[in-house]
């Protein structure tokens, strides 16, 4: 637990030493959103109806953003082969990864996403259910990346792979997280779109730093 928390630690600072990355997300996450208002206009019936597909499809994209460089930094100094020998086994090593890429990305994020949707007129009653589905949804977008970041990484073009790789990984939890948000949006119960994130949360958790450490391994 000591390496563990010494490498998520790790990761903070220099997320902390290089914050206008965590700041371009979350301003591709805005810019993204805001744009769909020019293109299909500002009728608040409409923009309320698609408010939760907009939000979802622009926190998937924006926390794609810094994927690339989630191990690729590290390959590139050096600094993962000493990672890899610090006693930590790599299952672990993909969960600390994974973990500070939701501290970073994935809970600004999460905090964004309330003022965008307000913003897209999304019904008030359906804001609850679009933020607790993106709880867990930013969790599995932050393993899914980092299992994707691991297999691609030292690949040629691997900056092109990795979203053609997480993209099809996520689809269930788009298609879970909207579906809660409309139901609400229509007086129905959110609850089992609920439970099914939390399931593949549940799947992925342990899975995922599994399937990232072995590709690890192969570096």
């Amino acid at each position: 637990m000591n390496a563990f928390a010494a490498l998520v630690g790790r990761e903070l600072r220099l997320a902390w030493r290089h914050g206008a990355d965590t700041l371009a997300a979350v301003l591709f996450f805005f810019v993204a959103g805001l744009l769909f208002p020019l293109a299909i206009g500002p009728a608040p019936e409409v923009l309320g109806r698609i408010a939760p597909g907009i939000v979802w499809v622009c926190a998937l994209l924006a926390a794609l953003l810094p994927l690339d460089r989630l191990f690729g930094a590290d390959l590139e100094d050096g600094a993962l082969d000493q990672i890899l020998l610090c006693g930590l086994p790599t299952a672990g090593i993909a969960l600390a990864k994974a973990a500070s890429h939701w501290l970073v990305t994935g809970l600004p994020l999460l905090l964004a996403a309330a003022p965008l949707a307000i913003m897209l007129r999304l019904p008030p009653a359906a804001l609850p259910a679009l933020l607790a589905g993106l709880l867990p949804g930013t969790l599995l977008l932050s393993l899914l990346g980092t299992l994707g970041a691991a297999i691609v990484l030292g690949a040629r073009r691997g900056g092109v792979l990795l979203p053609l790789l997480v993209l099809p990984l996520t689809v269930p939890v788009l298609i879970f997280g909207v579906a809660a948000a409309d139901a609400a949006a229509t007086g129905l119960s959110a609850r089992p779109h609920l439970l099914l994130l939390a399931a593949y949360l549940a799947a992925a958790l342990p899975l995922c730093p599994i399937a990232a450490g072995a590709a690890l391994r192969q570096e």
